[in-house]
């Protein structure tokens, strides 16, 4: 490693063992572990002899160690004009009493449940009383459409999905009981029962067996937490891959609670009492890990945020929350900064509000753009940190962590490698280039605990995807490059899923929905850069002859009916072929170019150099 090493990063590296075990001293386990780290197929496996269990760590022993009345979490809507507070000792009520709803539905130990819900404090409670039974949760954001739903039904098989009756948009109402329904009809493994939250705002008929979840929940009887094995799986979580179909990361028990508890005070420099606010969705995994799970495990006030950055009702939302709520460390998107700053460039909605009580802003989702970052820097008088983590490692690898003596930011950067992690830029050939050369992000094995485990029923996937190109390192799937100082920016994708407002899509999902329009010959989706969000997607086609025009409204509302909203297509190019390599593969690296205003990179194995002419002047 050419980076430069703290004393923390150093010790995690070369006694990983020692190091973990330490952090994992902070938690109450069940069973301590005595095999720190083991060795399976060529991936590292923490704590594996130890029984925990993370529902009683974010709630039970705050209650035993008599923080019962603190203020666990609150419900912040301004959609619906409402705020709500729970203690430490109400929410361990709730989320016991739901497991007992759980169980009276069939669910064990290693049962799948399925959670689609928006930001409302049941989504939490689901999660918890999922993990307080050994019952393993697949939270589904509640935007994604129909089939999107029924495919992560069938591949997890869960015995119960949990719903509620709507999300509230600023202007709009979106109905969960008819997705529902559309995709437990498309399943081939539907659940066995559907447990719905009904909201005021909504007019909703349950279907007939369909369970209340209020009124099953004031019916049950609590249930204790039930121990489970550190390599228990807590919970599945789909993340886009290149193929088109969803990967579940699967997380382990022991290892993620051991990190997250790391992750909090190192990182974050957040101590027990203080406000963490993760601005960002249960569906992602940002909110399963600082929303819920690692804010109460150290026995902080988290928030659940239901809102938008503008619009809810201006600029100046975020703020609003940071100054009634008292919020120490916050943490959310740069497309959510970028947003605000678009409307309120001079940042007067920020200086109405007392923000003393804010020490640190943490960015993260989309590598943060310098004049972003800075313009934020300048409004709020703090720390603002970018970092860089992804959905199967569950926390951050790359960060400024301001629980070191004197931290010391640097924009355009991601930070320097989090202790756990030894990361390395290498070539091709799996070769560590010079300081200051791009390359692939690769971790030298062992990962730290809270890494994820496997593919849901794809070890050959995981394996591939992230082990098997750089045998005995992990392969982030990213580009970057390491400086001098030890400082790493992170320059994006190797592939071909891009990032939208923080959202991970598969283009290449994309491209098979836009594929099935009968007017299309071929077609590609790529990601460009955008100002706001980070990246867009961009679909160009070629059609058979007489299409028209509406062609284009087309292709974007069947990848918005199929997809979700997320997924809408920035825009649709009529082009009159597409540039390819003599084997037929498309070459998307070209298309790329063109469309962010580039020379485009030409490869020798170009089928027809002159289409990249013409797509210049098509484009």
């Amino acid at each position: 490693m050419k980076n430069q090493l703290n004393e923390t990063l150093k010790r995690s590296i070369e006694e990983p063992d020692e190091f973990w075990k330490e952090q994992a001293s902070k938690l109450e386990w069940n069973a301590v572990p005595k095999d720190i780290l083991t060795e399976e197929n060529g991936h590292s496996v923490w704590f594996r002899d130890g029984k925990i269990n993370l529902s009683e760590q974010a709630l039970d022993i705050h209650v035993r160690n008599g923080s019962g009345d603190r203020v666990a979490m609150i419900y912040d809507s301004p959609v619906t004009g409402t705020v709500t507070k729970y203690t430490y000792r109400e929410l361990l009520d709730k989320v016991a009493r739901f497991a007992g709803v759980l169980k009276a539905q069939g669910v064990e130990k290693g049962d799948r449940v399925i959670i689609y819900m928006p930001m409302i404090p049941e989504a939490a409670i689901a999660m918890l009383g999922c993990v307080r039974i050994g019952a393993v949760h697949s939270v589904v954001f509640g935007g994604f459409a129909a089939h999107e739903l029924a495919v992560r039904i069938d591949d997890c098989q869960p015995k119960v999905l949990i719903t509620a009756s709507g999300g509230i948009e600023v202007d709009k109402k979106i109905h969960y009981i008819p997705i529902v329904e559309e995709a437990i009809k498309q399943s081939v493994y539907p659940p066995h029962s559907v447990i719905v939250k009904q909201r005021l705002q909504f007019d909703t008929v349950l279907p007939g067996g369909w369970l209340d979840f209020e009124s099953a929940v004031t019916d049950a009887d609590p249930v204790d937490a039930i121990p489970v094995e550190s390599v228990h799986p807590s919970y599945i979580l789909y993340t886009s891959g290149t193929t088109g179909k969803p990967k579940g990361i699967v997380r382990d028990t022991g290892g993620y609670a051991t990190a997250l508890r790391f992750s909090m005070e190192y990182i974050y420099g957040v101590s027990p009492g203080e406000v963490f606010w993760a601005a960002s969705d249960v569906g992602w995994v940002v909110g399963h890990s600082y929303i819920v799970y690692a804010p109460l495990i150290t026995g902080c006030t988290t928030i659940i945020y239901e809102g938008k950055p503008v619009r809810t009702p201006d600029a100046g939302a975020f703020w609003r929350v940071v100054e009634e709520h008292g919020v120490h460390v916050m943490f959310t998107a740069p497309t959510a900064i970028r947003a605000m700053r678009r409307e309120d460039p001079e940042g007067s909605l920020i200086r109405e509000r007392q923000l003393k009580s804010l020490r640190t802003q943490f960015l993260a989702g989309e590598r943060c753009d310098t004049p972003t970052l800075l313009w934020l820097r300048d409004q709020l008088g703090v720390p603002v940190i970018d970092h860089w983590w992804q959905t199967e490692t569950g926390w951050p690898i790359v960060a400024t962590c301001m629980g070191e003596d004197h931290p010391k930011e640097r924009a355009g950067a991601a930070g320097k490698a989090v202790p756990g992690y030894a990361i390395e830029i290498v070539d091709e050939s799996g070769k560590e280039v010079q300081v200051g050369t791009e390359g692939y992000v690769v971790i030298r094995q062992p990962l730290p605990p809270g890494n994820l485990l496997t593919i849901w029923n794809n070890p050959e996937r995981f394996k591939a995807g992230y082990l098997e190109r750089f045998p005995g390192y992990y392969f982030s799937g990213d580009g970057g490059v390491i400086d001098d100082d030890g400082y790493i920016t992170i320059t994006g994708r190797v592939d071909d899923v891009i990032n939208v407002a923080g959202h991970r899509l598969s283009t290449a999902e994309m491209e098979e929905v836009v594929a099935t329009h009968s007017g299309i010959v071929e077609c590609a989706v790529v990601g460009i850069t955008d100002q706001l969000k980070g990246q867009v997607p961009i679909a160009l086609i070629v059609t058979t002859s007489g299409v028209g025009e509406e062609i284009e409204k087309e292709v974007n509302q069947l990848v918005r009916n199929t997809i979700g909203a997320i997924a809408t297509l920035k825009k649709v190019y009529r082009v009159k072929r597409l540039p390819k390599t003599r084997s037929g593969k498309i070459l998307r690296n070209v298309l790329r170019d063109v469309l962010n205003g580039r020379e485009p990179r030409i490869p020798s194995t170009i089928e027809d150099i002159t289409v990249v002419d013409e797509l210049k002047e098509e484009l």
